[in-house]
């Protein structure tokens, strides 16, 4: 098979080099140790695309659209190719890797380290992992099986292993090479290669010959040398139809074995004689490109022109490369294959085992050809080395054999998710061995798991709750949590020791502070959590069990499905499950919420767990004010909003303020009041290191509203997280639990704020019925001042209606009680300011501009303030509040404006009073006298028994004055507009009318259409 080399070209600086073909064979990559991956577009590339990694890049694997590679910062990174995003970090060692590799699917990355291990991970969850352990010096190569279920790596302990994957056991080892104490020093890379297709064979290089092992019964069944070659053999790959094999040598030797025939078909000689340290066969089998250890790199091209007689190719070689992308051929092996059975022309009969979709392309070749020899008759020319006919052409064709009958359908739906695996929020990958156990708003627990110490380190936040503590943790502790009473621990189950719990009951008043729990022997824990006053434990026998903190089996409960993990506060219990099986890379999770105490009962009962699309759950857990969230791999942090039937809300997306696609937050908090969220940075990982110790970093909260750059779209996201972010007060005290009276009132005097700017803004805008709306929304005081501002401004049927709405509130108030009517009272004083905001609208100081911010002009030389609805009165100073949680918000813009004509201020004074108001100035004084202990808010109450003691007719004999100022004041204002029917008027007739409480006073002016509430408080 005659083919042209290619001149040599550079493409890295001296040392170490590796390449690969993309999958397409369109770009081959290479890495070196100059510390860059560079993307050639063909070997005349002069300008390839190259990659920064690290200082040392020492191996690199090309799968799909992710590219891996092996720095010498002791990471497995993962990159997107072509673009060359950064996109995490795989796994860590403690020393370099040596060698990565992908599986045939794409979707697990092996690595080998110096370190001695070899770690299997799987790609889209990094913390699936698995380590193979048994290796005595560092790892010199690792190669996957093309079934996925077997592992083979090459060791400086001169020792070749197969592994099994899942059990993660030794299947064979043979002492083959020579033994070093580092890669550095070895003779020989020793790159492992399993054939294509089957994996019948695997390919050792041991000197300078090339050994191949069979597959299952291990024994070594062939040798490829070549007498012209006698340096050691560095690096050895499979073409992708599996019959040939090259080789690369440390003396530059390039060989090209047939394996059917033993035969060397091609040798080449490195032009200087550099040692070969890269091979990689493109995708077509056309070309052979190699790198050597000076950075140079070459290509063999034309080897899939030669007309040489070729021995027949199996079955499997001719499909290899067409089976890249099937999903429905990865991890096909012998123990879950059909049966194979012999295709010929008179086996008719079994034609029922094959598997055939409808377009006539067989997706599983193994039902098909009854064993490894099998050829596909019609489309395969004899060859000797099969059939051993030496006189049979090479170009005889076998007459066709019976048709493939499609008779079973074969599923070409989506595809199931694989769940995923149960893990404890708050802590790290259970593979590190250093790593966080837990990390909450009590403490952190730290594990270490190395030779030197196998020991856990609990650290408290706040001192005060407890010293730290070092425990040893001889069994094998995995997961943890800590409260303010105690550290739970537990570790998995062993063939000796059962799965047993730990607790740490630090907060206890007696000496024995300490209990421990085995489990029975067929149940394992998988997740745990801690609250206010018990311990709860979920196992793999779909059991929750749970513990008094003392230790006392409380309840058992069976789970709807296998947990994913737990979390705790208080007297709630959180719990996500496998509900069922996800499809198209979706988890479907449950969840329910439990609530434990005097009365037991469930808040949340089997109700799906929202995620975004083709994601997983990454965190779990309640604010520090008791309200359950979560956060997804995709950064999206959702709350429950308890007020709209426990419903979840996306409140903020960690994703938008990450730089790269590799960074991430690693979430360790939520508080409600302030509105934080406390997480770790993640420079290109998902999971921060234990040392050097990581910093807290806050983010803020943000709604997905649209329209959130405008003003209203500001306002509107700013009260919807107001609202969300302050239900707990609400369930806090139906719960029996104490609430902070100010902070509860600071919030509605939030919410309360922003409703009033949005109908102002509403207004300027001349949106009428988009203010009816938002007064819906506010208290029936601030309703008034909104009728206030309407009238001012001259929208007449806007105070209308305004007014209908306040009357509605007003009966809702009475209805409700006494005791709301003393908090609506309460709020009335502490919103005071409110009135002065409208009466600085109307007059001139305040103007609301057509974005909707405020600004002022002070005749009296006064200070600028940051916001005017903050200028308010109050027994106590309030300290001002911010409407965004974010450091950046800004005040309103404050600006002067035009004076207005002195006839129309003249006309205009300030509201008139009501009658309880005037009522109040003339017995302020005797009320004092009788009793002067009196704070105001006591002098109001007093007041207003004393006011409610009055006859109808006293009352009303106290309030005509104002009602008739009023009347006068309204037509007035009237007169002010272009067209003023009503010029004629100037004492209309008046219809008072009462509410049964005495309380509130409609007047009715007939002949001007207006309709005013006034409030006697």
């Amino acid at each position: 098979m005659p083919c042209e080399r290619k001149p040599m070209r550079y493409g890295h600086s001296e040392g170490h080099t590796e390449i690969c073909f993309d999958d397409s064979g369109k770009f081959f990559v290479t890495c070196g140790a100059d510390g860059d991956v560079r993307i050639w577009d063909g070997l005349d590339d002069d300008d390839p695309k190259f990659i920064t990694v690290g200082e040392k890049v020492y191996s690199l694997a090309l799968k799909k659209d992710k590219l891996v590679t092996a720095s010498s910062n002791n990471t497995v990174q993962i990159h997107t190719f072509p673009d060359g995003d950064p996109d995490g970090i795989l796994t860590r060692f403690t020393t370099n890797a040596t060698h990565v590799t992908f599986n045939h699917s794409g979707s697990r990355v092996a690595a080998g380290s110096s370190d001695f291990m070899v770690k299997v991970v799987e790609v889209s969850d990094s913390s699936q992992q698995k380590t193979l352990r048994g290796h005595e010096a560092p790892v010199l190569s690792v190669a996957f099986d093309p079934k996925d279920d077997l592992l083979a790596s090459a060791s400086c302990d001169g020792s070749v292993v197969v592994w099994n994957i899942e059990e993660q056991t030794q299947v064979i080892s043979w002492p083959l090479l020579q033994k070093t104490n580092d890669v550095s020093n070895a003779k020989s890379l020793c790159r492992l290669a399993w054939q294509p297709g089957a994996g019948k064979f695997l390919a050792v290089p041991v000197e300078s010959k090339v050994h191949l092992y069979e597959r299952g019964s291990w024994n070594h069944v062939s040798t490829l040398s070549d007498d012209l070659l006698t340096q050691l053999i560095n690096v050895v790959s499979w073409s992708p139809c599996g019959q040939f094999l090259a080789a690369g040598s440390v003396g530059g030797s390039l060989n090209v074995w047939d394996v059917n025939s033993k035969l060397c078909v091609e040798r080449y000689k490195h032009e200087k004689g550099f040692t070969v340290c890269g091979l990689a066969w493109h995708p077509s089998g056309s070309q052979i490109a190699y790198t050597d250890t000076e950075g140079r790199l070459g290509l063999l091209d034309g080897l899939g022109t030669s007309t040489t007689k070729k021995p027949a190719k199996d079955y499997d070689d001719l499909f290899d490369d067409d089976d890249d992308d099937r999903v429905m051929d990865e991890g096909l092996s012998d123990t879950n294959s059909p049966v194979k059975k012999a295709v010929t022309g008179n086996d008719d009969d079994d034609d029922d085992d094959f598997l055939m979709p409808a377009t006539g392309r067989v997706r599983n070749r193994g039902a098909i050809l009854d064993d490894e020899n099998s050829l596909d008759t019609g489309s395969l020319r004899l060859g000797q080395d099969k059939f051993g006919d030496d006189d049979d052409t090479g170009s005889a064709v076998i007459p066709a054999a019976a048709p493939l009958v499609p008779l079973r359908p074969v599923y070409e739906g989506p595809m199931p998710t694989p769940p995923q695996k149960a893990f404890q929020p708050g802590s790290t990958p259970a593979h590190l061995t250093h790593r966080f156990m837990m990390w909450n708003s009590v403490g952190i627990v730290r594990g270490y798991n190395d030779e030197q110490d196998n020991a856990i380190d609990v650290e408290f936040h706040d001192s005060a709750v407890h010293h730290a503590m070092h425990l040893t943790n001889s069994l094998g502790h995995t997961m943890a949590d800590l409260s303010q009473e105690a550290v739970l621990l537990a570790c998995p189950s062993t063939d000796e020791l059962a799965s047993k719990l730990q607790c740490l009951h630090f907060s206890s008043w007696d000496t024995n502070k300490e209990w421990m729990v085995d489990l029975p022997n067929d149940e394992d824990v998988k997740a745990l959590c801690l609250g206010q006053g018990w311990a709860a434990v979920a196992t793999d026998a779909l059991m929750l069990r749970l513990f008094s903190i003392g230790g006392v089996q409380r309840e058992i409960i069976s789970l709807p499905g296998p947990v994913v993990c737990l979390a705790g506060h208080g007297e709630q219990l959180l719990i996500i499950y496998h509900r069922g099986t996800g499809f198209d890379g979706e988890q479907a999770l449950g969840v329910q919420l439990l609530q434990f105490g005097r009365r037991k009962r469930q808040l949340i009962n089997c109700e799906p767990l929202p995620l975004s699309r083709k994601s997983h759950l990454s965190w779990l857990g309640f604010t520090a004010e008791g309200t359950p969230c979560f956060v997804d791999s995709e950064g999206v942090v959702r709350m429950l909003n308890r007020s709209l039937g426990n419903t979840w809300t996306p409140v903020c997306n960690t994703r938008e303020t990450c730089k790269s696609k590799s960074d991430h937050y690693w979430v360790v908090g939520v508080h409600e009041n302030p509105q934080q969220l406390r997480c770790i940075p993640c420079k290109g990982s998902r999971y921060p290191p234990t040392l050097p110790r990581p910093a807290v970093a806050i983010l803020p909260f943000k709604l997905p509203l649209c329209q959130t750059t405008t003003e209203k779209g500001q306002m509107e996201e700013q009260f919807l997280r107001s609202s969300l972010f302050h239900n707990h007060y609400s369930f806090l005290s139906t719960s029996g639990y104490e609430i902070d009276e100010d902070g509860l009132s600071r919030s509605q005097k939030e919410q309360q704020e922003l409703l009033m700017k949005m109908f102002a803004l509403s207004c300027k805008l001349e949106r009428e019925f988009r203010c009816v709306e938002l007064a819906q929304l506010m208290t029936q005081s601030v309703v008034t001042l909104a009728i206030r501002y309407a009238s001012r401004s001259r929208r007449m049927a806007l105070a209308e209606r305004l007014s209908e709405i306040a009357l509605e509130k007003a009966n809702q108030i009475q209805e409700e009680g006494p005791e709301e009517e003393e908090a609506e009272l309460e709020y009335t004083r502490r919103t005071s300011g409110l009135t002065r905001f409208v009466d600085n609208v109307w007059m001139g100081n305040v103007q609301v501009l057509g974005s909707g911010k405020l600004s002022s002009s002070s005749s009296s030389g006064q200070p600028r303030v940051t916001n005017i609805l903050d200028n308010m009165t109050s027994s106590k100073k309030l300290s001002p509040l911010s409407v965004s949680a974010g450091k950046g918000s800004k005040g309103p813009v404050l600006k002067p404006l035009a004076p207005r004509p002195k006839s129309k201020v003249k006309i205009l004074k300030p509201w008139p009073k009501t009658g309880f108001q005037l009522w109040l100035e003339e017995n302020r004084k005797s009320i004092t006298a009788d009793q002067p202990d009196l704070e105001e808010t006591d002098i109001i109450k007093e007041a207003m028994g004393r006011f409610r003691a009055l006859t109808a007719e006293e009352r009303l004999r106290k309030t005509n004055k104002e009602t008739h100022q009023l009347v006068c004041k309204t037509a007035l204002i009237i007169s002010c507009r272009p067209i003023n029917p009503f010029l004629d008027t100037v004492q209309p007739d008046l219809c008072l009318t009462e509410t049964s409480d005495k309380r509130n006073v409609a007047v009715t002016e007939k002949q001007l259409g207006v309709t005013t509430l006034l409030q006697w408080m």
